[in-house]
């Protein structure tokens, strides 16, 4: 069975009685690890002509800020956090807390902006865990996605406000030997 095909009874806030047909999939880990698994979904979605976008939280280190995402293929933009590092713990400098919620705020209005048939927010899930980014903002934007987008996000510890909005949860229970 296509999971693509099939409509969701959604009531958007934008729309009241409009179908849903977009997806909300999560992809959680008890440990922070790479979703191998979404990153294929995504490239192989922008081969077949679908635009879209990755957003990496968390990652940050070889200076790609949203001025200057990595194109691969032809449909598909890449975007890290333009910090020095990558953030495993709560404790940021100033300057990373800025650039993670300046990051947030531009992605907010790239999916809002309907150019994209999915995006892939990665580790935004942990950003909320570590108090990155509010929880009540996270799930407001969830509920007020585009109608038709498919939204992966990924991390560690799932609140339950963001399990019950979800349409799929992929939960990786061990974690992966290299």
């Amino acid at each position: 069975m296509n999971n693509h095909s099939s409509s969701v009874m959604t009531p958007a806030s934008s729309g009241e009685g409009l179908m849903r047909t977009g997806r909300l999939h999560v992809y959680t880990a008890p440990q922070r690890t790479f979703f191998a698994e979404v990153m294929a979904m995504a490239m192989q979605r922008a081969s077949q002509g679908q635009r879209v976008l990755i957003v990496q939280f968390l990652k940050g280190g070889i200076n790609q800020g949203p001025q200057q995402p990595v194109r691969l293929v032809q449909h598909l933009e890449w975007i890290r956090c333009p910090i020095p590092r990558c953030i495993d713990t709560p404790d940021v400098q100033e300057e990373e807390a800025m650039a993670i919620n300046q990051l947030w705020q531009e992605t907010q209005a790239l999916v809002r902006s309907g150019r994209y048939q999915l995006a892939v927010l990665d580790e935004l899930i942990l950003a909320v865990h570590l108090g990155l980014l509010g929880l009540i903002d996270v799930v407001s934007f969830l509920q007020e996605r585009p109608l038709t987008m498919d939204l992966v996000i990924t991390g560690t510890t799932l609140p339950p406000e963001i399990l019950a909005l979800a349409d799929q949860v992929t939960e990786l229970r061990r974690p992966m030997s290299f």
